[in-house]
This record gives C-alpha cells, structure tokens and sequence, in this order.
C-alpha cells in the first residue's frame, strides 16, 4: 500500500465511524431525556433549568429554593430530596 492509499483507508474510517456515532446520539439523547423529571424547590439561585413566574429563562432565578423554580433530576430522585416536589409549589 502507498502512503496516499493508507491515508485514504484512515479518513475512510474515520468518516465511517463518525458518521456512526452521529447516527447512534440522538437515540440516546432522547433516551436520556425519557429518564428525567422535574423537580421544584431545590434549586440554586441561578441553577434552575427553565423560565419560572419569577424568571425570564434558565438560570435566573433570584433565591435558594425558589417554590416555582425546579432542576431535572433522574426519575425517582425528587421524592428523595427533603423540601422537594415533582408538581410546583
């Protein structure tokens, strides 16, 4: 083999295994999120995942533990978490 040859045979497979991958994430991206659940009341100022009453868009909220601001957890964790809730408070 010539040196072009195996440098072609390498971006070949490279191509090959990225384009793979690329097809293989969104599955599991959306599988990922499938496994998720709110979870109000526990997060930090400026941690929330999403706009709020109180807060324009993730990330805003003013207070520790705002009621109507909420971070996603894997399912089941909420219920574990003292002051929680998976509905608004």
């Amino acid at each position: 083999m010539t040196i072009a040859s195996t440098r072609n045979l390498a971006l070949l497979v490279a191509a090959a295994v990225t384009g793979a991958a690329a097809l293989a994430a969104p599955t599991s991206t959306a599988h990922a999120a499938d496994e998720k659940e709110k979870c109000y009341g526990v997060a930090k100022a400026g941690q929330n995942d999403c706009q709020t009453p109180t807060s324009s868009c993730a990330g805003t909220s003013k207070m520790d533990g705002e009621k109507a601001a909420f971070i996603l957890v894997p399912k089941g964790t909420c219920a574990k978490i003292v002051g929680s809730s998976p509905q608004p408070m």
